[in-house]
Order: structure tokens, then sequence, then C-alpha cells
């Protein structure tokens, strides 16, 4: 049984995870830490994240990017391993997380869907072939109007799967309302989208003379985020210290 402390516990995530959570014979949350205790927890919550105190293997992280340092030097000081799905972390952020990650077991991911990192490694191999031959690659992502970062974590691990794919030549275009000028060879287009309540669509584009290619992924539900955070949580427990995403996990 792999004991689990929410962070975020109060927010929609959390509350998807603890559901799951529930009716998995191998996984129990033991505590929950939110900034505001709603009462819609069937465990303690600590408002303090000092104040928790309560013995476990793992943190599962659904927050926001203002409170993951402070995750990271609870779990440091506590020696607790850390999914940490947490998106939107700005470069000093993502520093530290490498710098925690010699000390404990990191699993970071911007998605932690089994279907977008399994689309991860599909554009990889066509971005081989077609962008070697002369396509343009494109991504356009969708998320609900309450999303605060743009473009989204899922996206930019897309255009680092295409980028690294041939050989980190390219670079990232999010805006070209500034410029009237044909694209460049070598870029990689990220357009944002916000309205509704769109949960997650990503669409990978390769376009070439007279033929278009797409590969895309929809979410119809947060549950896939939160499935794949308690695989991943269960996975990370008794790891030893390193960097770890769902690669790893879905390798076993």
């Amino acid at each position: 049984m792999v004991k689990i402390i929410m962070h975020g516990c109060c927010g929609h995530m959390g509350q998807v995870i603890s559901d799951l959570v529930a009716k998995d014979a191998n996984a129990e949350i033991v505590a929950g830490i939110d900034i505001a205790d709603k009462g819609n927890t069937t465990y303690p919550v600590f408002t303090e994240i000092k104040a928790c105190q309560t013995e476990a293997d793992v943190v599962i992280d659904f927050s926001s990017a203002k409170a993951a340092d402070a995750l990271l030097d609870f779990c440091v000081e506590r020696n607790l391993p850390v999914v940490l799905c947490t998106t939107g972390l700005s470069e000093e952020q993502l520093a530290k997380v490498e710098e925690t990650a010699k000390k404990i077991p990191v699993l970071k991911s911007a998605n932690m869907s089994l279907g977008i990192n399994t689309l991860l490694k599909l554009i990889q191999d066509a971005a081989k072939v077609l962008a070697t031959a002369g396509f343009d690659m494109e991504i356009v992502e969708r998320h609900h109007r309450l999303k605060v970062d743009a473009p989204s974590g899922t996206a930019l691990a897309l255009a680092d799967s295409l980028n690294e794919a041939m050989d980190n030549q390219y670079h990232y275009v999010y805006d070209r309302s500034q410029k009237r000028e044909m694209r460049d060879d070598k870029e990689i287009g990220i357009s944002a989208v916000r309205g509704g309540t769109i949960v997650g669509d990503h669409e990978v584009i390769f376009a070439g003379p007279d033929e278009v290619i797409e590969f895309k992924h929809t979410a119809y539900s947060k549950a896939v985020f939160g499935k794949g955070a308690v695989e991943a949580a269960k996975f990370l427990a008794g790891k030893p210290a390193g960097r770890y995403d769902m690669a790893d996990v879905i390798e076993g």
C-alpha cells in the first residue's frame, strides 16, 4: 500500500485524484496540503505545508507554480519522493527541480497521460522523415479559459520532442503578430487557444508541398491525468534519488 500526500488536494485535480485513489486497493491518501481547506476530503488537510508531518511514501503535486519552491524544500527535508504535475514553472524553478532530483526522486512530466507520452515518440519518427523533406512543423494547443500559462507545458514538450529529433536545430515562435515576414525554415510555431471548458487538445501539424499530416490528442476528462499521476506515484515510491518522467513509468 503506497501512502500518498496530496499537494493541492482541494483543487479540481486534487479531488479527481482523491476519487481515483479511494478506489485503488494499492494506494491511500493519508494527508492533503492546500492553502484553503474546503472540507471536501476524507483525510486531514494542512493549510501550512510545514505543519504536515504525516508519514508517507510519496507526494503528488497538482497546485500552482508559486507553491513549487516550498514544496520542493519540504520534500527534501522529509526525504519524500515527489510527482510534480504543476506546469508553468520559471527557469529558476526548473533549475531547482534538477538540483532537488540529486537529493530525492522527482518525477516531472508536462503531461501525465499515456496517450500524450506515446505521441511524443511518434512525432519524433515523423519529424525525422517529414521535416528532413522540408515539411513545416506547427503545434496548436487548446485549453479551458481558466488556464493561466501559455503555451501549455505539453505543447512545449511536443516542441522539444520535435526539436530533439532534428538535433536541436530549430527555434520556437509563439507570436507572429509583431513581424511581417515568411516563416523561417528552422522554426516551430506554437499557438495557444483558451476558451470554455476544453480539457486539453494538442495538434502537431506537418505541412509540406501539397500535403498535410496531423497528429492529434484530445483529453475528454482530467481523469486521464489523474490516473497517470497515481501510477507515477506508485512507481516512484522507494526509488533512488534522480530525475524521472512518464516514459520511465510506461517502461516500468
